[in-house]
């Protein structure tokens, strides 16, 4: 069962925003209230389905800083706009620099965490960082030689860890951070900046 309504949001969101703004609630079984801001700027809220108006609009009251500042963050990449398309070009520099660079880094980071590999081979793919198979093989994307040099050793601790935990459990991050104490570090810096990277691959 679901069914929806709106509430009116009990600030203003700044310019170019109708006053009063009107966020539309979806309720359903769901237990929790969430809000949502959409790429067009947009905002939704989901929440149970016998919860008040008033708590509603008490949430999002509660919600103003994290509105403004994630609004700020959508107008500031579009200000930006697209980055630059990289041309075949570029992405074969990329490729023919990766092929030194990433495997000595398996090679250096392999006996710290303590397991083997297979081939290795080096993508320019649009979706993904690295990866392992079951038999042992890795796969890194191109796009990490325009990454610094500590996100790349992140990746690759990454994913050799996936040759002892092949999941991303709580034992799979303790072997992580034995190797790479920072790597929290590194996973924020490619929630920042790695949208962006692969919006650079070309076509």
């Amino acid at each position: 069962m679901m069914f929806s309504s709106h509430v009116r949001l009990p600030f203003s969101p700044g310019d170019g925003y109708p006053d009063p703004v009107w966020v539309p609630v979806i309720r359903s079984a769901r237990k929790t209230l969430a809000l949502t801001l959409k790429p067009d700027g947009t905002l939704l809220v989901r929440g149970p389905l016998r919860i008040p108006d008033a708590e509603v609009t008490a949430f999002l009251a509660q919600k103003e800083s994290w509105v403004r500042s994630h609004l700020a963050k959508q107008r500031d990449t579009a200000e930006a706009g697209e980055p630059e398309r990289l041309t075949r070009e570029e992405i074969d520099a990329l490729i023919r620099g990766a092929r030194a660079d990433l495997p000595a880094r398996v090679i250096r980071f392999g006996p710290a965490v303590g397991v083997s590999w297979g081939r290795i081979t080096i993508r320019n793919q649009r979706t993904r960082w690295g990866s392992c198979s079951a038999a042992g093989n890795l796969s890194f994307n191109c796009l990490l030689m325009l990454a610094p040099p500590e996100a790349r050793d992140y990746v690759v601790i990454h994913e050799l860890c996936h040759r002892l935990e092949m999941n991303h459990s709580a034992r799979f991050w303790a072997h992580v951070a034995r190797v790479c104490p920072d790597y929290r570090a590194q996973k924020k810096w490619f929630r920042e900046h790695g949208p962006a990277l692969m919006k650079r691959m070309f076509g």
